[in-house]
């Protein structure tokens, strides 16, 4: 926003702190039970920062439009209005993601045990913090800019009487926004005018959902043929960087040892006396049969 008074940067940055805090919760909790960590939980971060950030829009999106529309003065009641908003599609998307990741925990594999446990775990304390802690802080934002402060400085910012002889951008980044008074009213948001106006009509036209529905037609039989083509297996080739010397190496072993077929190994499990010539002599037959 061009306003020093309503630009939510250091909202925005709470979001993101929000989620980095689930991250060390979780994963702090985890290590305390003795999960094991392994490399994949690594990954794990960036999912909770995209949800975490996702959750934390959406919130902003429900305030903003509980103070278009009831025009609340009450923080209480505009709050209660956005988690009533928000609250249902945060918990929504936050289940589906925990039932998700705790399914996973009944995989075979330890590693991917871990990545599920830590992942699920992390997705809970997200939406803690989501409900709680970010809670806060748009009331806090919101008293911010109730007391006319700059985002940054937090300092009152008042109205200059020499405004009007001041650049625009002057006035956004030092006395609140271009026109004579700071605290008037903001905008609907030029999203929000397109959304509403352009976007929903476009696709309320009959002809358009019509195209709508023939295209999700293609779509999803294009889909269920492309699953009758997958074939089981990994490529280890593709888990490589494209510099690595294991792409080249994958190559000539496919190149001039395919024809030979997979390595067999035989493995004696037991104590076998080797200076015994005649048990030497009983491996090297049992060798030369299996060749």
């Amino acid at each position: 926003r061009l306003s020093c008074i309503r630009n939510n940067v250091w909202l925005a940055c709470c979001g993101v702190v929000s989620a980095g805090l689930a991250v060390l919760s979780s994963f702090g909790l985890m290590l305390f039970c003795g999960v094991p960590f392994v490399v994949t939980v690594a990954n794990a971060p960036f999912l909770i920062l995209g949800v975490g950030v996702d959750d934390m829009f959406i919130m902003i999106a429900s305030w903003e439009q509980s103070s278009k529309e009831k025009q609340k003065s009450d923080v209480k009641s505009r709050l209660a209005e956005t988690y009533a908003e928000a609250a249902l599609s945060v918990t929504i998307t936050t289940l589906t993601d925990v039932l998700a990741f705790f399914i996973g925990t009944w995989t075979a594999f330890p590693s991917v045990r871990s990545f599920c446990l830590y992942t699920g775990t992390a997705f809970v304390f997200c939406y803690i913090y989501t409900m709680t802690f970010f809670g806060a802080i748009i009331v806090l934002n919101h008293k911010r800019e109730q007391g006319n402060r700059h985002w940054l400085t937090c300092m009152p910012v008042e109205v200059d009487k020499d405004q009007a002889e001041k650049s625009c951008l002057y006035n956004a980044c030092c006395i609140g926004n271009c026109s004579r008074q700071s605290s008037e009213p903001e905008s609907e948001h030029p999203m929000n005018i397109f959304f509403k106006n352009y976007y929903g009509p476009f696709f309320t036209n009959k002809w358009i959902k019509l195209l709508v529905v023939l295209l999700y037609g293609a779509y999803l039989g294009g889909s269920i043929y492309g699953c009758t083509c997958i074939r089981e297996g990994i490529d280890l080739r593709n888990l490589a960087s494209d510099d690595s010397y294991v792409i080249p190496y994958y190559n000539d072993d496919d190149k001039y040892f395919s024809a030979y077929g997979p390595r067999v190994m035989v493995v004696i499990t037991e104590s076998v006396e080797y200076w015994n010539e005649t048990v030497r002599l009983g491996i090297e037959n049992c060798t030369q049969n299996l060749e």
